[in-house]
């Protein structure tokens, strides 16, 4: 007989091999939840430093030894009680027939993890399907604590520290966090704002009809434009160096990405005006203009500052990030489709006499803007079957492009909800250690041994229900009250613990 369990008692049977000598094995009945379950002692051996095994010799250590490994005990059955989930409890008693646990879908990583320590089972034994459910949402509380931290370290003032120590702080929340205070939120949109200028006029200073012709005859940038730039550059650099003197780790501060491209935003305006001024000296005029034409171009890079402000951009440069493998498929896809396609399209369209295809790697440009679904016309086949080529080329790239966009999208989505879910997660951590600690003023703490202390009396016309029909009705398969008045029981909130 294979292993079976009865609905009606909830009793496992061992495998085939083990049933002829469970009559002369050491058998326990454990109640979990309500689910009564019988095990066997040689099934239990098997893991000696776990709970259910040191159960096996727990009787000969008294009431005591026994009321340390479980809730409570019912001498007449011989019934071990425990108020812990049955769910996890099923899925961590598979390791004494499998040798490994699976976490059940629906169940909390961290409260599954909580019982199996409860149940003294090794980690290891956990799948690698299900650690990475548990990794995953360990990494969730760290960012939760860490979020917690850095709000109370924004509201907490330490006396001890100096005044140019709170002062560097005051900067550093001014700058760095907008919704510390109104006047910090009008300064991070006053800065998204000359952002957004700057970027219009680094624009509108190309357009003809806005430009002056200098000295020289040339046509250069209308002098507004310049003293408009000029003062969302001296915004930028009075930012950026109050942010690096009030940053509590410079180097840190200075390696940051956005940081990186906050001096790229703002280093061409200075080098190029340095060149003005001093490198006609040292070289041509025309090798200064052209490198002042290139240090110019480098300006788009402030418009990467607007990510610094919009969570949007910082959750879709995340998604891209977390998307290296379905991107580098699609590019992997488009350079197999674009090599082959090319080379065909070249060999069918030698036979016409006006052909477009010159080379191979000429055919390149072709295949690309074809499986792009671009099409600029400039090169296009002649040939019956260079245009059968040409058709089956921009079904596959179409075909391509659409494979990564769900995963794409998939970790958008997820990424930006489990912000939300964290910012949420944090504030609520937030009430609650105000509460408790506006509870512990009151000379109550929550959550803690001393409230099951101080727990209201029985009424005084309503007895105390006799140890007898306290142990009969815990052995209910569906119910276990929480035995406060025993001195050896412990309720959910202290075991989770």
């Amino acid at each position: 007989m294979g292993q079976e369990t009865l609905q009606g008692s909830g009793r496992i049977f061992l495998p085939p091999g083990k049933s002829s000598a469970a009559s002369d094995d050491i058998e326990i009945v454990v109640n979990v939840g309500g689910v009564r379950q019988v095990l066997y002692g040689d099934l239990l051996s098997q893991y000696p430093e776990t709970r259910l095994a040191e159960l096996i010799n727990c009787l000969a250590g008294g009431y005591d030894t026994i009321f340390s490994l479980c809730d409570d005990y019912d001498p007449g059955k011989r019934e071990f009680y425990f108020d812990r989930d049955p769910d996890a409890f099923k899925c961590v008693i598979e390791v004494y027939y499998f040798g490994e646990v699976h976490m059940k879908k629906g169940i909390c990583p961290i409260c599954f993890k909580n019982e199996m320590d409860f149940w003294k089972v090794d980690l290891k034994f956990l799948d690698d399907c299900c650690k990475s459910h548990l990794s995953e949402k360990r990494e969730e509380l760290e960012e939760i604590a860490r979020r917690v931290q850095l709000i109370l370290d924004d509201l907490g003032v330490d006396a001890a520290e100096g005044r140019w120590r709170r002062c560097q702080k005051c900067v550093w929340k001014f700058l760095e966090k907008p919704e510390s205070s109104c006047p910090a939120r009008v300064v991070a949109v006053l800065s998204f704002l000359l952002i957004l200028v700057s970027s219009v006029v680094m624009c509108m200073g190309t357009i003809p009809e806005l430009q002056v012709l200098d000295a020289e005859g040339n046509r250069v940038e209308h002098p507004t434009l310049e003293n408009v730039e000029t003062a969302c550059i001296g915004w930028f650099t009075l930012e950026y160096l109050l942010r690096l003197f009030s940053s509590p780790n410079k180097l840190h501060f200075a390696l940051s990405f956005m940081n990186i491209v906050d001096v790229l935003a703002i280093l061409p305006f200075y080098v190029s005006l340095t060149l003005t001024h001093l490198g006609a000296r040292m070289m041509e005029l025309t090798n200064v203009q052209q490198a002042v034409q290139a240090l110019r171009i480098m300006r788009i890079a402030r418009i990467f500052k607007l990510a610094r402000h919009s969570s949007g951009l910082q959750t879709l440069t995340y998604a891209l990030k977390r998307s290296f493998k379905e991107l580098g498929l699609l590019l992997m896809y488009l350079a197999v489709g674009i090599f082959v396609f090319s080379a065909l399209g070249y060999t069918m369209e030698q036979s016409h006499p006006e052909t477009l295809f010159k080379s191979i790697p000429q055919s390149f440009w072709w295949a690309i803007i074809t499986m792009t679904t671009v099409g600029y016309g400039d090169i296009y086949p002649k040939t019956t079957l260079g245009k059968l080529n040409a058709a089956i080329s921009f079904l596959c790239g179409v075909i391509a492009i659409a494979l990564p966009i769900h995963p794409i999208i998939n970790n958008f989505v997820r990424y930006y909800n489990k912000q939300r879910v964290l910012e949420t997660a944090a504030k609520h951590e937030l009430e609650l250690m105000e509460l408790n600690s506006s509870s512990g003023g009151e000379g109550k703490t929550g959550g803690s041994r001393s409230d099951l202390d101080n727990l209201p009396p029985e009424p005084a016309g309503k007895e105390a229900p006799s140890c007898s029909s306290r142990l009969k009705l815990s052995h209910s398969d569906t119910f276990i009250p929480l035995l406060t008045e025993e001195k050896h029981h412990r309720t959910r909130l202290q075991s989770c613990k």
